[in-house]
């Protein structure tokens, strides 16, 4: 089968991979299958199931459903607010190209390329939904279409395609090594494989090369480390049994709450059957059941059966006490919810989320950064990581759209990718409480050292352990205050200097 998309020319790659030959196939964190070429074009396939899900896709399917759930939404839309960040004025994502080791134009033509990038995935609209899909899913595909003809004119479109449709394969290519005969892996192919519903079961699926794809894995693996899950694996357990709970304590609300009577009917000494259609002569004389029907909007009288949430009606044989009316007790302690709370801190920790977002009634308070929960500062950290996960979508696109542009070689983007970064929008106001804390931290310390300047620390000593600055630092604002007092002479001073 001939590759579909385009692909990425490139020197003796195959010459290259065959000096590193190995009994193990190169480890990866997309959680790609390797396939065993051997005989036909397919071999043998690794186990790319486990657990309850069948596949990747009932897996994808699994997370889906328990996202739909309330709890686990909100608690999605939190961490999603926090990592995408929206501004009338600014993308959410922006590139920092301060430790890049390159001329100013070629700064230029990168950033340009980033903004490209940023318009063909219409960020600023969308991304919101991006970000929550590929937390969902764990996963998140891209088509890249170019012009194959003219291909410096770089990506033209960036289509999404729906992660149970595509997966990404590495076949690999083996060899016996004749001293000591073990398998030696001499190749490695890496490709995509895609099919969807319109195509018969018994197509193995369309073959895609890896440069046409941008693939944006989790990097969660489970134990195996041969699949990639979603952040929200670990959430499914307490998500179903948080279900049950509600489920439970809602039938045992239903069951127990209302208040039943108890009817004993005196059927004296009649037989068995002529007792029980008695009883039923008299059930029907004074039992109303009233039953809505969804379908026509109408209430109508059913007497057909006696539900358990309703009346009593038993016989009392002849000698009893005659006809009696009680009243059987609903339920206690139905407002009691401890356990169903419970579940929710529960799923909230497996999120990550603080467990005091859950509290609706609790509100944020801006106060001094000190005020901060250790659970906020480990969401930050958590939400840094999220960030750092899917910035890989920008460096993939960013990568191909250089190298279709002809501005770098692939060479010189493995020198240079190192050094490119992202830079998110932050909206949270612990940053600014932080940073100035800090500074009043600092400039309080340095009130106290200034009788010892010049007698036990120096200036520069001050600058590098006090304020925190480094050599670059220092001497950029040592001439921003020499050109200060230029440019705006002390008034007190009648030189002018």
């Amino acid at each position: 089968m001939e590759l579909f998309g385009f692909e990425i020319k490139r020197k003796d790659d195959e010459k290259e991979q065959k000096k590193r030959v190995s009994f193990v196939p190169k480890d990866s964190e997309d959680g790609s299958g390797y396939v065993v070429n051997a005989g036909g074009f397919f071999g043998q396939y690794l186990d790319m199931s486990g657990g309850n899900a069948k596949n990747e896709a009932d897996l994808i399917m699994k997370y889906r459903d328990i996202a739909q759930h309330s709890e686990v939404d909100a608690a999605i839309e939190d961490i999603v607010n926090e990592s995408i960040v929206s501004d009338e004025d600014s993308a959410p994502v922006s590139i920092v190209l301060d430790d890049l080791d390159q001329p100013d134009r070629i700064k230029k033509l990168i950033t340009e390329e980033f903004e490209h990038i940023v318009e063909l995935l219409n960020l600023n609209w969308y991304g919101h939904d991006i970000f929550r899909k590929w937390y969902i899913d764990g996963r998140l595909y891209y088509h890249k279409i170019i012009d194959e003809k003219q291909p410096k004119r770089g990506i033209l479109e960036l289509r999404p395609i729906d992660p149970l449709h595509i997966r990404k394969v590495k076949e690999i290519k083996e060899e016996k090594d004749p001293k000591t005969g073990a398998r030696l892996v001499i190749n490695t192919n890496e490709f995509f494989i895609y099919q969807d519903k319109n195509m018969n079961k018994s197509q193995q699926g369309l073959k895609i090369s890896k440069d046409a794809i941008t693939y944006v894995p989790s990097g969660v693996l489970d134990p195996t480390r041969k699949k990639v899950l979603s952040y929200l694996h670990k959430a499914m357990k307490t998500t179903n049994q948080l279900r049950m709970m509600e489920d439970s304590l809602v039938i045992y609300r239903l069951s127990r709450a209302p208040e039943r009577r108890i009817f004993y009917i005196d059927v004296g000494n009649l037989p068995k059957g002529k007792a029980e259609e008695y009883l039923k002569s008299v059930m029907n004389n004074y039992r109303n059941k009233l039953v809505y029907d969804a379908t026509t909007g109408e209430i109508k009288d059913d007497r057909k059966h006696m539900s358990m949430l309703e009346d009593f009606w038993l016989p009392r044989r002849e000698g009893g006490r005659g006809t009696e009316i009680t009243t059987l007790p609903g339920g206690e302690n139905l407002g009691q919810i401890d356990d169903v709370v419970y579940f929710q801190k529960k799923l909230y920790k497996s999120l990550n989320v603080p467990v005091n977002r859950l509290e609706q009634e609790a509100q944020f308070s801006l106060g001094r950064s000190s005020e901060i929960t250790r659970d906020e500062l480990k969401f930050q950290k958590f939400i840094s990581r999220l960030r750092k996960k899917f910035s890989f979508l920008f460096v993939d696109l960013l990568k191909t759209q250089l190298i279709l542009k002809g501005i770098v070689t692939e060479e010189e983007w493995m020198e240079i990718r190192d050094n490119i970064n992202f830079d998110f929008l932050q909206d949270t106001h612990f940053a600014e409480l932080k940073n100035a804390e800090l500074l009043r931290e600092k400039l309080g310390t340095l009130d106290l050292l200034k009788d010892y300047v010049g007698i036990y620390y120096s200036k520069n000593w001050v600058r590098k352990n006090v304020l925190g600055l480094d050599d670059e630092a220092i001497d950029e604002i040592k001439k921003e205050i020499d050109k200060e007092r230029v440019e705006e002479p002390d008034p007190e001073d009648e030189d002018g200097i």
